[in-house]
């Protein structure tokens, strides 16, 4: 186009109306141009480009009427300024739909969201050894996907950003879904939303960027920006109701023991809460601890490290723990190979013809914190703390090792977390044993009543 292509001066009304009628052109780059064409009543613009991708010579598309009165704004009629930025823009749309569909139908957030969920519920099927849906799943289904009605739960339609296609979003795409979300979420499910779908649209980018926009990771990381929520509405974490006593922990552990009996776990309910208090771990954590993984000679349990963030962790957190600890483990694991799961506990399974009634069905590892709700219910009852939540054990573990002057870094390895973390959520109590350190160095500054009335006598006196 740019060595055939005649230009004409077409910038102002003045040089249009020296003009005869027919088509007139300005380049706008190597490929494309802004056309006037002129008739008797008036002159028109219009875009036109070459498409090598979709293997068409040139296209065209519309843009408006002319302002052949003068070069100022006026409804309804549009200047050589407004009408290039509307034909460049006409250009740099039919680009990016052409280099897009190149390979293959457009790619759209629908796409990228199924593509997301199938990897995200194929790991956590390989983890816990069945079919699941992950975590993503459910909320970018209900959120951005829709889903149809399912027992109690009523259909919910799909989100408009689902059809955009990837080419084409915009921040103001992902801000107006982000506000349609529903007012009562708390801010942090909102949070975990906004990350799945992130991470749904960045992994479509990493995969197909040789047909999507460079840009696309910053319309990404813009329309999906951490929320913001004032610290007096943000979701409270360790409450003080949650930071349990040592006498506490130990009223739990008893009744787990006592519940354990009266429902025939065979020690497994008693096992699992132990090592929870014992090391202060996440469940995902424990349940994958092995035999090997109890180190009796050492007085310790290698945890493995958890499976949050990115870069495929591996490894395990050295705990110390008591001796009374790794006598509750001994039964299960005298006997038994190293590669064998620690934590195991019944199935059952309904026997044939029956109504409730129900048999042992084999052995197998902790699957779900689900399986621990109806046995806590018990386990708080009996201990007379009905408002008191698994994951107290942790919160307390951490409470007790910075009661304990140990340093932040320490206490912060010992949990696999990060000491950003812990001060972010325990700074209340990381002040107070400070505190208590700084007023252990007090000392009088002040000279008493008593010294001051003390008379030097003189020598010899």
């Amino acid at each position: 186009m740019a060595k055939v292509l005649q230009e004409a001066q077409i910038t102002t009304a003045n040089a249009r109306s020296k003009l005869g009628k027919g088509e007139h052109a300005r380049r706008l780059d190597a490929e494309s141009a802004i056309y006037y064409r002129k008739g008797v009543r008036g002159g028109v613009w219009f875009a036109r480009w070459r498409n090598h991708l979709s293997g068409a010579a040139y296209r065209q598309a519309a843009i408006g009427p002319a302002n052949d009165v003068n070069d100022k704004p006026t409804e309804g009629l549009l200047t050589y300024s407004q009408a290039e930025k509307e034909a460049r823009q006409i250009v740099e749309r039919a680009r990016q739909e052409a280099k897009a569909t190149a390979d293959g139908p457009p790619l759209t957030v629908r796409f990228a969201v199924e593509t997301y969920i199938a990897e995200r519920d194929a790991r956590e099927s390989r983890r816990k050894g069945r079919p699941v849906r992950s975590d993503a799943h459910q909320r970018l289904a209900r959120y951005v996907l829709g889903q149809e009605a399912r027992g109690k739960q009523k259909a919910v339609p799909a989100a408009l950003l689902a059809d955009v296609a990837l080419h084409a979003l915009k921040e103001k795409d992902l801000l107006k879904w982000r506000a349609g979300l529903p007012e009562t979420l708390k801010a942090s499910a909102v949070q975990r939303t906004i990350n799945d779908l992130k991470a749904a649209l960045n992994a479509a980018y990493g995969a197909h960027r040789d047909r999507l926009e460079p840009t696309l990771p910053e319309i990404i990381r813009h329309g999906l920006k951490a929320v913001a929520v004032d610290a007096d509405e943000a979701e409270p974490r360790a409450r003080d109701n949650q930071i349990l006593t040592d006498a506490q922990v130990g009223r739990l552990i008893s009744a787990a023991q006592d519940i354990d009996a009266e429902q025939e776990w065979d020690g497994d309910l008693l096992r699992l809460v132990v090592v929870l208090a014992a090391t202060g771990a996440r469940f995902s954590q424990i349940v994958r601890m092995k035999v090997g993984d109890v180190q009796r000679a050492q007085g310790r349990l290698m945890v493995p490290v958890s499976r949050k963030g990115k870069g495929g962790k591996r490894g395990s957190v050295p705990t110390p723990v008591g001796k009374d600890v790794l006598d509750t483990l001994q039964p299960v694991v005298t006997g038994r190979a190293n590669d064998d799961p620690l934590l195991e506990r019944w199935r059952h399974k309904q026997e044939p013809g029956s109504v409730g009634n129900w048999q042992r069905a084999g052995r197998g590892p902790w699957q779900s914190p689900s399986e621990l709700v109806r046995p806590w219910h018990g386990i708080r009852a009996r201990a007379e703390m009905p408002d008191v939540i698994p994951y107290a054990l942790r919160h307390s573990s951490i409470v007790k090792g910075i009661r304990a002057n140990l340093p932040i870094r320490l206490v912060a390895a010992l949990h696999d977390t990060s000491t950003a973390m812990i001060e972010r959520h325990y700074s209340k109590w990381i002040t107070t044993g400070l505190e208590e350190m700084a007023r252990a160095a007090i000392v009088p500054l002040v000279p008493q009543e008593d010294s001051a009335k003390i008379v030097q006598l003189r020598s010899g006196a």
